[in-house]
């Protein structure tokens, strides 16, 4: 296999404080980028609703990783699923990609809300999502991820 070495360009500061897997919305946080980037680095992101960034389970342990099928959630009711099937913590390099809105810019840091990741994580990339590099075509799915993921983007201010 071939291997890679990633530094992290930013940290998310803020946010949410512990790992959950619903109730991630409505909750807004901060990608500080790291002072190594010059200020033009993000000349003209703010022209753009959403980003797309990729970050790190920096929570999550390499004994984590479960390389096997397995129901999403421990739930028997949906069916056993290969581990690039899921899109957690257990997966090998423990990486993320999440669209979060971006609110403003101000200096290093991009305010942003639905960004699910929580207070501390090392952002690995970030761009400006293009409408045009989104999903071409019908895009298809079975039914367990709707069901699975119903509450992942309620209000967080409605966790009960």
């Amino acid at each position: 296999m071939t291997t890679y070495e990633v530094e992290s360009i930013a940290r998310v500061v803020g946010g949410h404080t512990r790992v959950q897997d619903d109730y991630q919305g409505g909750v807004e946080s901060v990608i500080r980028l790291n002072e190594a980037y010059p200020l033009e680095t993000l000349q003209g992101i703010d022209e753009f609703s959403h980003l797309t960034v990729t970050w790190r389970f920096h929570l999550a342990q390499p004994e984590d990783v479960q390389l096997h099928a397995r129901s999403p959630r421990g739930n028997s009711q949906w069916p056993a699923t290969g581990t690039f099937v899921h899109r957690n913590h257990r997966r090998p390099n423990q990486l993320a990609v999440s669209y979060p809105r971006l609110l403003g810019v101000e200096g290093r840091d991009l305010r942003v809300t639905d960004l699910d990741a929580v207070d501390g994580t090392p952002v690995l990339d970030l761009a400006p999502y293009f409408q045009e590099m989104g999903p071409r075509g019908a895009v298809r799915q079975p039914a367990w991820p709707g069901e699975m993921l119903a509450y992942y983007w309620r209000n967080a201010a409605e966790r009960p």
